[in-house]
């Protein structure tokens, strides 16, 4: 048990299937390592079984993530928060399985964000996910993804609200944080999921390895951690387990890194989402 753990404890970005995988388990076993928060985003649509024709179509999918949300908070010390989009490798099965032209995919993709887009107007929901595929695609499907992400800031923007994104490896996002720049969206809200230590641009959530935490801790920088949790029966060790982020928060506690824990897990969520991990932990 880590009840020493003074500070609250974020995972910015994990799934949570209750239907297929471990659900509410993986969240206790969150907490029990001390754990508080979490922002969870919903599966790729196709992974609940849902094969899209148009944009309402994706409403179950960010209905039932919700409800996965609801009844994480039931469990957590501080809470849980939605963050709904559109994986941006449904562009792939749209062009490549099902037949769609990429303008076609796009359109589909960009209604998708502005069905998640409702959620968050309503207060259901905290952030957008967008992005482009991190694999070799046509010139075509690339300018598509580019559009669709240029759209989840214009929702972004017009909502006051963060974008996570789902990107290439890379160390420099400066060139999607010019299209923030652009349609009135603070480069700062927008957030690469799956980042490396450091990231030029936007904000990096960093993958909870302790090479990558360590270059983020010494940057100075603001970032966030996360584990990609799947919560996939047939992908057990995928990514990064629920235990891994207060883990390696005690680990940074216990290399001197104090200052870098509040960074992560009450500053920078504050500066990007809003949110006050402190205020919201019983």
């Amino acid at each position: 048990m880590t009840d020493d753990l003074d500070t609250p404890v974020l995972d910015n970005h994990l799934h949570l299937d209750p239907r297929h995988g471990r659900g509410i388990d993986a969240v206790e076993d969150f907490v029990h390592l001390g754990g508080t928060h979490l922002l969870v985003v919903n599966k790729p649509s196709w992974h609940l079984g849902v094969e899209p024709d148009e944009p309402a179509d994706f409403r179950p999918v960010f209905e039932e993530t919700i409800d996965a949300v609801d009844a994480a908070t039931e469990v957590l010390p501080g809470r849980a928060w939605p963050v709904l989009g559109v994986h941006p490798g449904l562009i792939s099965r749209l062009v490549d399985e099902r037949g769609f032209e990429p303008e076609a995919a796009r359109d589909l993709m960009q209604g998708g964000l502005e069905v998640a887009s409702e959620f968050v107007a309503d207060g259901e929901a905290l952030a957008l996910k967008s992005g482009r595929p991190h694999y070799e695609v046509s010139d075509a499907v690339w300018d598509a993804s580019n559009a669709v992400t240029r759209r989840a800031f214009e929702l972004g923007a017009a909502l006051d609200c963060a974008v996570q994104l789902h990107t290439e490896a890379t160390e420099d996002l400066t060139d999607l944080a010019a299209v923030a720049e652009e349609v009135g969206l603070d480069p700062a809200t927008v957030v690469k999921h799956y980042a490396e230590g450091r990231l030029a641009g936007v904000t990096p959530s960093v993958m909870s390895e302790k090479d990558r935490l360590e270059r983020a801790a010494e940057s100075g920088e603001p970032f966030l951690m996360e584990t990609d949790f799947v919560d996939d029966p047939e992908k057990p060790g995928m990514v990064l387990g629920p235990k891994t982020v207060p883990r390696r928060v005690r680990w940074l506690v216990e290399n001197g890194h104090d200052e870098a824990v509040r960074r992560a897990h009450v500053e920078t969520p504050a500066a990007v989402y809003g949110i006050d991990t402190e205020a919201t932990l019983e």
